[in-house]
């Protein structure tokens, strides 16, 4: 079975082509400002692709009603549709490729895997908001996590590298890209996460802020006022790194820092301080840390920001080999020998995570 798998993210479409037995036959990365690819260029990319036996998209919402992945039909689109008031920027995005894709390979399957379904099961004291009860059972606001598909597929890749089942095992997984997040996997399962009600929570992102009183926004609001879509704005594409330091890639940050760059300096040192802080919380959450992994465009690319957050962790048993951190490429172990904490490096494959996914829902519908 060969599965197409679109991913959809804030700067690119990525379509991966797969074999049944996880070979990569094809990968083309088309250019999606802020997350819009032309639907031409995805018709004469999928062109290029066939022969395409079903589809695997990555969807950002699943909201609580979808915990699995699903088969696509008309149903469902139309409950995506409801969801996109909870992730309107990547919703939307999400089921327009969907559309597109629907349109160049009618009649092709398509599969929804959504990222927020790693994280559905997550215990209530970790994905509640400390809120009016009324309002959480109204408008359903609790934390729902994302990157649910890249953390499942570093944490069972830690695992396997290890050598271990996931029993037991308490990994702390790093997913640092344009989007940042972690979450803390015990026996498998997501137990806490960074983001919450929207990709906006947690850590320090390229153009994200992460973490912020609400109070502030409120003061904005009534102080400054400050339209909610001027801080929405702001928010999502005016903050984070680029907020800070000017701009938001993490390696002229990391440059402009070792020149003495104020800016980036700082930005460098707030993002390094909610990254060891939140390592520290995921780790409490599971009373111990086994593992830690890096993935995603920052962690598997800055040894300088790895090298920086485990200069914090001592404490809790990180400790990282200079040479094995800064040399090398690719799927890595980067502690030293003797490091309580397994501490490794590996590629985001969130294409592999939804093949895996795809599969098991083709198994039920199409069993022979």
């Amino acid at each position: 079975m060969r599965v197409l798998v679109a991913n959809a993210g804030s700067s690119s479409l990525k379509l991966r082509l797969l074999e049944s037995d996880d070979r990569l036959v094809a990968s083309i990365d088309l250019p999606a400002p802020r997350g819009r690819a032309e639907a031409s260029a995805i018709a004469d990319a999928l062109e290029s692709l066939a022969p395409v036996d079903v589809v695997g998209h990555r969807i950002v919402h699943g909201g609580t009603e979808f915990t699995r992945a699903v088969r696509v039909d008309e149903e469902v689109v139309r409950r995506l549709h409801a969801l996109a008031d909870l992730a309107p920027l990547h919703q939307l995005i999400s089921l327009a490729v969907l559309a597109a894709v629907g349109r160049a390979l009618p009649g092709t399957p398509a599969i929804a895997c959504f990222d927020t379904a790693f994280h559905s099961a997550m215990p209530a004291a970790a994905s509640t908001y400390a809120l009016p009860e009324g309002w959480r059972e109204k408008w359903n606001l609790r934390r729902y996590g994302f990157h649910g598909l890249s953390h499942a597929y570093a944490a069972r890749r830690t695992a396997q590298l290890m050598g271990r089942t996931a029993a037991g095992l308490r990994i702390v997984s790093c997913h640092l890209g344009a989007g940042a997040s972690l979450a803390a996997v015990v026996d498998g399962q997501s137990l806490d996460t960074t983001m919450g009600f929207t990709p906006l929570d947690g850590l320090v992102m390229a153009t994200r802020s992460g973490s912020i009183d609400p109070g502030l926004l409120l003061w904005m609001q009534e102080h400054a006022g400050t339209p909610a879509a001027e801080l929405a704005d702001a928010l999502e594409h005016r903050s984070g790194l680029l907020g800070l330091a000017g701009t938001s890639d993490m390696r002229e940050v990391v440059a402009r820092a070792g020149l003495g760059d104020r800016s980036a300096r700082l930005g460098l040192e707030v993002y390094v301080h909610r990254l060891r802080g939140g390592i520290a919380a995921m780790s409490a959450a599971m009373n111990g840390l086994d593992a830690l992994v890096f993935t995603g465009g920052v962690g598997e690319n800055s040894a300088i920001v790895r090298q920086l957050a485990a200069d914090g962790l001592r404490f809790l048993g990180v400790d990282l080999d200079p040479e094995r951190n800064h040399r090398g490429a690719g799927e890595r172990t980067i502690s030293r020998e003797d490091a309580a904490v397994h501490t490794l490096v590996v590629p985001a494959r969130e294409d592999l995570e939804v093949a895996k996914q795809v599969r098991e829902v083709m198994a039920v519908h199409d069993p022979d």
